[in-house]
């Protein structure tokens, strides 16, 4: 009977074999190195197996046992993990571990009423939220490096279970000098040759880009970043004009410049936003409360964060 190897251990393991060196695994699990080759050596000498074979300038490689033992320990590590949730589902206390993905624009808005509530509200749960962009959440669900994201309906497999919340339309975003500040709605004929900020994340792009294609017409692209308050502070300073979903109540760029929110006018497929899941990947009894929380929390009538969907700011002959 295996009894001289720790779960501990166990994990210093795993996260070296997936990471292929001993520094990637310190940097990723935050351990020493030295801890790290400690228990690496220990399950060496505890089972008289090799574990690794170093490759000139090709890090670690785990040999035929290796790959045995790591699936072994992957085993015992899950099953592990799944006394939290036994515990949770026959007793009144949520606890455990939860693994929240959060869409890096909608982080700022939902993050600190939606996720961090919910473990202010059960201080038993050990919360870990990741951000990222669609491309980045989609991979970490597949991965089973997190339990479920909140995000938007983009390019999602058959492998993912995508629940809608919220329905997101298109709006423009200019500065409060720009001409279209002063019109109550504006075309993506009107916008083409006009001056474009790309919000340019993965798969966003896409989506944006195909609200032009749509109308067959081709935007001037001048600038782009992955950064929605890089994005909001170059439309501010009258750079360009820029495409938006999410809405924040504040219509100011961080650096104080004033911008006007204008309706997009046309038949323009909207963001969802909502929950994903990984289909093969079932759900725990805490994972299904967090559920709970953001469908009470997050609907067409109320996003923590964000001004209603029929809010326009005024304009500036209304200020």
């Amino acid at each position: 009977m295996l009894n001289r190897v720790s779960l501990r251990q166990m994990e210093y393991f795993v996260a070296t074999a997936k990471c292929g060196s001993i520094a990637a695994a310190s940097a990723q699990i935050h351990i020493s190195s030295p801890s790290i080759s400690a228990a690496i050596a220990h399950i060496e000498s505890e089972l008289n197996v090799q574990l690794f074979v170093r490759h000139p300038s090709k890090g670690l490689g785990l040999t035929a046992i290796g790959t045995l033992v790591l699936s072994q320990c992957e085993d015992v590590l899950e099953r592990s993990s799944r006394l939290y949730e036994i515990a949770s589902d026959t007793a009144d206390v949520i606890q455990g571990p939860l693994r929240v993905g959060s869409f890096q624009s909608l982080t700022a808005m939902i993050a600190p009423e939606v996720i961090f509530g919910f473990a202010r509200a059960f201080d038993k749960v050990a919360l870990q939220m990741v951000e990222g962009d669609q491309e980045v959440l989609m991979n970490k669900l597949h991965a089973l490096e997190i339990d479920l994201a909140i995000t938007y309906d983009l390019n999602m497999g058959d492998d993912i279970e995508f629940e809608a919340l919220a329905t997101l339309p298109p709006y423009v975003l200019v500065s409060e000098l720009h001409p279209l500040a002063q019109q109550s709605a504006v075309t993506l004929e009107e916008l083409a040759p006009e001056p474009y900020v790309l919000l340019d994340l993965p798969m966003s792009r896409d989506y944006f880009t195909s609200l032009f294609t749509q109308a067959r017409v081709t935007p001037n692209i001048v600038a782009r970043s992955r950064s929605e308050e890089v994005v909001r502070s170059m439309v501010a300073n009258g750079i360009g004009y820029a495409l938006f979903n999410v809405r924040p109540k504040s219509n100011q760029s961080l650096d104080g410049k004033r911008m006007v929110r204008v309706r997009l006018a046309g038949n323009n497929r909207p963001m969802l936003l909502g929950l994903a899941t990984y289909k093969p990947m079932k759900q725990s009894r805490l994972v299904r409360v967090f559920m709970e929380r953001c469908r009470a929390y997050i609907s067409d009538q109320y996003i923590p964060g964000m001004s209603a969907a029929s809010f326009f700011d005024p304009h500036i002959s209304a200020s």
